[in-house]
């Protein structure tokens, strides 16, 4: 089969590493997500695939965390509509905890539903078609958010998702409530609300306009040599670093107990997706 017929793959693995070359001893790049598409650019030896996510950002994938279907991955991607909303979700055969369990979500699963309830739970079916059930209050449904009418709220919503990582483990290359960078944290909650950002802890100008330190607010990104942190307002960030090894809450005012002047003196850019 060639790589023309093959075209795209749905992640089919709770957690899929992207690797920076095409062996397992490689250094982490990224992490796809189980229900992910990704757009299959060449092949490698020993059924590994260099692929671009739909952030655009590039690694090499392992067939074996893959479904290579084009035509299931374009279903898919029309017809998966929701992602899991909690950290890590158990997806039962039943609609019940003492049933067993046929897979793993992490935050930012994509997943399809029916149309099938019971009380709290919700019959979903995963990239594999097999079908499951989770609690309702896990699932979110994905939105184009409206960054002019709805910025005050999407602000809010972005912070409410950062914080649901803290004290995350830090894991270089990680994108998940198991283990996360600066960059994953970033890109990730911006894109459980809706929006698309570049991964790495470099501003892109097709994916933010640089704004002055005076005009920050909430949910803003600040950008260092090698490193990205998020404002929440009230001279407070929250960012993934390895010295502190997890998701931590920092302060750029000296008079705050969790002052941090590297934080504070460092910023190289800062960057906005909402306009003026």
């Amino acid at each position: 089969m060639s790589l023309k017929d093959l075209e795209h793959g749905i992640v089919n693995k709770t957690i899929a590493a992207i690797r920076t070359k095409p062996k397992k001893e490689s250094s982490l790049a990224d992490e796809a997500l189980l229900g992910m598409v990704v757009k299959l650019l060449n092949t490698e030896e020993k059924g590994w695939y260099y692929i671009e996510t739909h952030y655009k950002y590039r690694g090499y994938l392992h067939k074996n965390d893959l479904i290579i279907d084009k035509d299931r991955a374009a279903i898919w991607r029309s017809e998966a509509k929701h992602f899991a909303a909690h950290s890590i979700v158990d997806v039962m055969k039943e609609p019940n905890y003492q049933n067993y369990t046929i897979g793993l979500l992490v935050r930012g699963a994509i997943i399809q539903i029916t149309e099938n309830r019971e009380k709290d739970w919700r019959e979903i079916v995963l990239p594999s078609l097999k079908k499951g059930w989770i609690k309702e209050k896990y699932i979110q449904k994905k939105t184009i958010p409206n960054l002019i009418m709805e910025e005050v709220a999407i602000r809010e919503s972005i912070i409410k998702t950062a914080s649901s990582y803290l004290g995350t483990q830090y894991r270089w290359g990680g994108k998940s409530p198991l283990g996360i960078d600066c960059s994953g944290l970033c890109s990730i909650v911006y894109m459980l609300n809706g929006i698309i950002i570049w991964r790495d802890a470099e501003l892109k100008d097709d994916c933010m306009r640089e704004i002055q330190r005076k005009e920050m607010k909430k949910g803003d990104l600040l950008f260092y040599k090698e490193h990205v942190a998020m404002y929440m307002g009230d001279d407070k960030v929250i960012h993934s670093t390895s010295s502190k090894s997890q998701v931590v809450i920092n302060s750029l005012n000296k008079n705050d107990e969790n002052y941090d002047e590297f934080l504070d003196k460092n910023i190289i850019s800062i960057g906005t997706v909402f306009y003026k």
